[in-house]
């Protein structure tokens, strides 16, 4: 006789009761929220850049230095189960955002698909299409507001 499968982790536990390696599993490598925001003091709406935190490697979507960045970037923000609901620049498509607000994962996240390349195939992933911050003075972020892209529908088999 055959076990019943059981269902995935991020179906069964809060964020509180993840391990560190499931926590850091949700992170989907898109680098959406290394990009500068900007938010408007009228409306706290945040506005997305196309600048990239200087740590973000632009290829692989990842922090080239993750275990050292509270210390080179001081406003780098550590993710953690008590404030990612309060996080409001975190963009509606992050797994720790949508899994705070009840939701479950999209259907290109790798933990969903089995494929890390599923995120770029969405359109999710910023690999490509964003520049550093490095040499953007403060004066110019304006310049470059960005609409981050909507993820694309899957393509059927």
């Amino acid at each position: 006789m055959t076990q019943p499968m059981s269902a995935p982790f991020w179906k069964t536990k809060t964020l509180a009761e993840m391990s560190p390696e499931e926590w850091e599993s949700l992170c989907d490598g898109c680098g959406r929220c290394c990009l500068v925001k900007l938010e408007d003091e009228d409306t706290g709406k945040i506005h997305f850049t196309n600048l990239a935190c200087k740590l973000l490697d632009r290829q692989t979507c990842r922090c080239s230095d993750y275990a050292n960045r509270s210390a080179r970037v001081p406003d780098c923000v550590r993710l953690t189960p008590e404030n990612v609901s309060e996080l409001n620049w975190l963009p509606d498509s992050c797994a720790y955002r949508r899994l705070a607000r009840g939701q479950t994962l999209a259907w290109w996240h790798p933990l969903v698909s089995g494929r890390k390349a599923s995120v770029a195939e969405a359109g999710i992933s910023v690999r490509g299409q964003v520049r550093s911050e490095e040499g953007v003075g403060e004066s110019e972020y304006e310049d470059h507001l960005w609409k981050l892209p909507r993820a694309r529908k899957p393509v059927s088999s």
